[in-house]
């Protein structure tokens, strides 16, 4: 059983969960090389980029309701929460019509506080937040600085927890110590879990039913209720269909903790089952609620693709022996999603596509690809771990197709998409430009604006490929005139000859 809630901080991914973060070869290799244990032995002799774990943990944390953020590092670390303003206002109101949008404070360390310490700048900058905004909580995000420098911010938020309305959650998210950056999703969820999640407290002066009977109500509606993990990578449109189909169960839904508020988490332990979207996000801190709490968990598949979204409303409705009630829903929504999807499939049928991002992610779209008749050439994923093992049970002869393990890391993508020629690149806002100025027309692999999960989600995916493919001149006057910055040379090497392999 997992327990690491003793600890200051979570142990990384490398280390508790045998992360890879670097390969080059087949899926089946890669599969392979994950079983036998020897993947997180991989590195490279040359690497372009890095992703952050700092900024991923605001992936996150930017959500919260009723809540400040203090950033404690130099004032460029979490600038790209910049663009995240409007969008995450828009959903908060979603939830809560008098939601705020996001409020950020930065601590600016500087080359003074290198030296001396940036505990002070701390203990200003939470107080302000407490006095200034009244929030429920104010997040302490800890960016690489001040873990070198050794700030004992543990210390100062024990400190300043008994002058402060506000809870107060330490994350401890330095950039450095991982390059498996999901990592940071540990580190969220470790804050979380030691100073938000706690049994609810009710007011009895205020209950105008007998103990008794209110009891049974609160047991009963526990029984029906399933925590939802949603991601920021989720739209509201997404929530909607998902809530839709296990209504259609007679489940009960609740969201965290993206948009949640510190109460909610309260109530996450009000459920009988806590089900995961994603494992690469959830799996700490729904291992530790049935750790620490007793409640179970699914994690399994995602529910993007027909047959992926089947298979994940069985594996709930199993919990609650919901099978009969369940298996009638598939077949119904199967039927109507196959009349809708009769107007692409002709313009679909054979087309390529290469897809970069998440791991979980690109193989759980590459089966709404198979569906609608079109061939995946490539993967790219973050990194690689056993929770994308149950998503390939969905797909058919993707073998022998190549898949790349990197965060980030752009020259061998454009190395291999070279390679492959797809007609299509599918991946995550803002790492597809690269694919743009090859001239191959993009689409993104998750939007805040756009549906992607369940039924309508595949629909949605087919009507916006058919669109996409329909006039890809945009691109090809991006590649006309954007030349990339890559020798031909490079092109000629193996994408993978930086990649070693570690015994």
């Amino acid at each position: 059983m997992m327990n690491y809630i003793n600890l200051k901080t979570p142990p990384v991914r490398e280390e508790r969960l045998g992360t890879g973060i670097a390969f080059g070869g087949t899926a089946c290799e890669l599969r392979c090389a994950q079983r036998e244990g020897c993947i997180h032995r991989a590195g490279r002799t040359f690497s372009q980029t890095q992703g952050c774990q700092f900024t991923l943990s605001l992936g996150i944390i930017n959500t919260l309701r009723n809540a400040v953020v203090v950033m404690h590092g130099p004032v460029g670390c979490g600038s790209c929460s910049i663009g995240n303003v409007g969008t995450s206002q828009a959903y908060k109101r979603l939830r809560d019509p008098n939601a705020e949008g996001l409020i950020w404070l930065n601590t600016n360390l500087d080359e003074v506080d290198v030296i001396h310490g940036g505990e002070d700048k701390l203990r200003e900058a939470i107080r302000y937040a407490d006095r200034e905004f009244r929030p429920e909580i104010v997040c302490v995000l800890a960016s690489c600085v001040p873990s070198l420098i050794g700030d004992d911010i543990e210390a100062v938020i024990s400190e300043l927890q008994k002058e402060t309305a506000a809870t107060l959650i330490p994350v401890h998210c330095a950039g450095f110590k991982t390059k498996a950056m999901a990592t940071a999703y540990d580190d969220v969820y470790h804050g979380i879990l030691r100073h938000l999640v706690k049994k609810p407290e009710y007011s009895e002066d205020r209950q105008v039913v007998s103990d008794d009977l209110r009891d049974l109500q609160r047991k009963y509606r526990e029984s029906r209720t399933v925590n939802l993990l949603n991601v920021g990578s989720m739209s509201w449109q997404d929530e909607t269909e998902l809530k839709r189909l296990l209504n259609a169960l007679g489940l009960n839904v609740r969201w965290l903790p993206c948009y949640s508020t510190g109460e909610d988490f309260c109530h996450a332990l009000e459920s009988a089952l806590n089900v995961s979207i994603c494992g690469t996000h959830d799996d700490y801190f729904i291992e530790h609620l049935q750790t620490l709490y007793g409640i179970p968990f699914l994690i399994d598949t995602m529910p993007v693709g027909r047959k992926n979204t089947a298979r994940w409303l069985l594996k709930i409705a199993e919990h609650f022996d919901l099978q009969k009630e369940a298996g009638r829903l598939i077949d119904f929504e199967s039927r109507e999603l196959d009349l809708a999807l009769e107007q692409f499939r002709p313009h679909l049928r054979d087309r390529t596509v290469f897809l970069g991002g998440g791991e979980i992610r690109v193989i759980a779209m590459a089966e709404i690809l198979q569906d609608l008749g079109m061939k995946v050439v490539g993967f790219k994923g973050h990194h690689y771990d056993q929770f994308a093992e149950p998503l390939f049970d969905s797909l058919q002869d993707v073998d022998n197709v190549i898949f790349n393990i990197a965060t980030q890391h752009p020259f061998e993508q454009i190395n291999l998409v070279r390679r492959l020629k797809p007609d299509l690149y599918i991946g995550h806002s803002g790492g597809g430009n690269i694919s743009a100025k090859q001239g191959i027309p993009l689409l993104p692999l998750f939007g805040p604006s756009y549906n992607y999960m369940g039924y309508s989600g595949v629909f949605e995916v087919a009507r916006r490929i058919r669109r996409v493919l329909s006039n890809a001149q945009f691109n090809r006057k991006i590649a006309q005139h954007c030349p990339l910055p890559y020798k031909d040379s490079w092109y000629e090497k193996d994408p993978f000859s930086y990649i070693k392999k570690e015994v």
